[in-house]
């Protein structure tokens, strides 16, 4: 089986579907958010701090490129990952890439209860929050929408859905290999 790559916004919920998406399938999880922070034994709010988006943006298209070399794994990008240099190609030749769609205010909700520090937005809140998410979906939207699966996540909202979920993606992935 191809390596199956979530790409989405932050929060749209790519790390608790790609969990029961490799678990169903058989398949080894990775984060690649967490990757990095094992490698460098730091938290990605402060390498940003430290190296600034830039800087993180090079590290994080380094290990994505040393990740997705992996074989039968689910790989969950952080947000702004398709985004930069040609990582939306690479990722499309490296395995099955899945958008998980979610409207600003499903973001803002998830966000709520997520207890992650988000370094792209610290400070904001209210609707300077849902501002700033919509604008940098539709900004990203160009890149997500190159994955070669979509799926609406706007009703994940209990363990149930996520698993519903999770059917459909193998259902749909079925016809993809």
């Amino acid at each position: 089986m191809k390596n199956i790559i979530l790409i989405g916004y932050m929060g749209a919920g790519k790390t608790s579907v790609g969990k029961v998406l490799a678990r169903r399938l058989g398949m080894q999880f990775y984060d690649l958010d967490w990757y990095i922070e094992e490698r460098f034994r730091k938290k990605i709010c402060d390498l940003f701090a430290e190296k600034g988006e830039e800087g993180f943006r090079r590290i994080e298209y380094n290990l994505l490129h040393e990740v997705a070399e992996f074989e039968d794994v689910v790989l969950s990008l952080g947000g702004g990952t398709p985004c930069f240099f040609d990582n939306m190609d690479y990722l499309n030749e490296r395995g099955i890439t899945i958008f998980l769609d979610a409207s600003p205010s499903t973001i803002v909700q998830h966000l709520k209860i997520s207890h992650t520090v988000r370094p792209l937005l610290k400070d904001k809140q209210g609707d300077e929050l849902l501002d700033h998410i919509s604008r940098q979906i539709e900004e990203r939207k160009p890149y997500y929408t190159r994955a070669q699966l979509t799926v609406n996540v706007d009703t994940l909202d209990n363990f149930d859905k996520i698993d519903a979920l999770v059917e459909s993606i193998v259902k749909q992935l079925d016809f993809k290999q």
